[in-house]
């Protein structure tokens, strides 16, 4: 009994000459992404977007299951959708990559002011990568996809672009890219049967409905899916102006900047460095 009481008495003497402290809020990214079917959505959704029935194939859950948690993800702005230019009653979901980095290193400021980090500049490639883009036209998303890719990564990428539906190079995306220092007047479009027989480590289509129809590639490179919408017929008042082309081309840029970073990691590249 004396004992017990001593114990008690040194731990109210311990406890009252520690410090206290409110207990400090959760991260809204690490209460978000720490549940396992939301944590697999992000990993899907950093790859390529995707679609509801993409999803629950992808992750083998209840499509009830993964549209709630799509809502959550939607709620705190990660996860933006944006309906598909092929079927006008799907969407696509996309996950905001550049939010996502704010909220990473919001979570890492909290846990330790030391942890705070400036954006390290994008690489240069390491070793050679082959990348096709593609789109309906080839006269905006894709040629202007490849030539910020390239202008990016700098000689280490081949990386060409085609369409399923040829047109003629649209002169917005040529002055879109222009604000970039790139001279785009040198593209020529080109159907995707060109490069049908071509090896590429990526495959990126930037269309809904090319999407659709897009065939197989031989070596069965990574099929990647950025659903933008064609800045000629989006949604939206200003579809056909140089502001519409603007915005897509730094829509554009922003995934680029990400996809490099994909390709300069040993652990998502297909093949040994050259």
């Amino acid at each position: 009994m004396t004992v017990a009481v001593s114990m008690h008495q040194t731990t109210l003497m311990y406890r009252c000459h520690m410090p206290t402290r409110d207990r400090p809020p959760v991260p809204e990214f690490v209460r978000l992404a720490g549940h396992d079917l939301r944590w697999r959505l992000l990993h899907e959704l950093a790859h390529s977007d995707r679609r509801v029935r993409e999803l629950v194939t992808a992750i083998d859950e209840p499509q009830n299951l993964i549209s709630y948690h799509l809502g959550k993800l939607r709620g705190a702005g990660l996860v933006t959708i944006r309906r598909s230019s092929a079927d006008r009653r799907d969407v696509y979901y996309h996950l905001d990559l550049t939010r996502c980095a704010r909220f990473l290193a919001g979570a890492a400021v909290a846990l330790h002011p030391g942890l705070a980090h400036e954006r390290i500049p994008t690489p240069r490639l390491v070793w050679p990568v082959r990348v096709l883009f593609l789109c309906t036209g080839n006269s905006a998303r894709s040629p202007m996809a490849a030539a910020l890719l390239r202008h990016r990564a700098g000689s280490r990428v081949e990386v060409l672009s085609a369409g399923s539906d040829p047109k003629p190079l649209h002169p917005h995306a040529i002055r879109a890219l222009g604000g970039y220092g790139i001279d785009l007047t040198g593209h020529r479009p080109r159907h995707l049967t060109t490069y049908a027989h071509r090896r590429f480590d990526y495959v990126i289509s930037l269309c809904d409905r090319l999407r659709e129809v897009c065939p197989e590639f031989p070596h069965s490179p990574d099929l990647i899916h950025w659903s933008i919408a064609n800045p000629t017929d989006a949604d939206t008042e200003d579809a056909g102006t140089p502001a519409a082309f603007r915005r897509t081309a730094a829509e554009l840029d922003t995934r680029i900047q990400f996809l490099i970073a994909v390709l300069n990691d040993p652990t998502q590249h297909r093949r040994e460095p050259q």
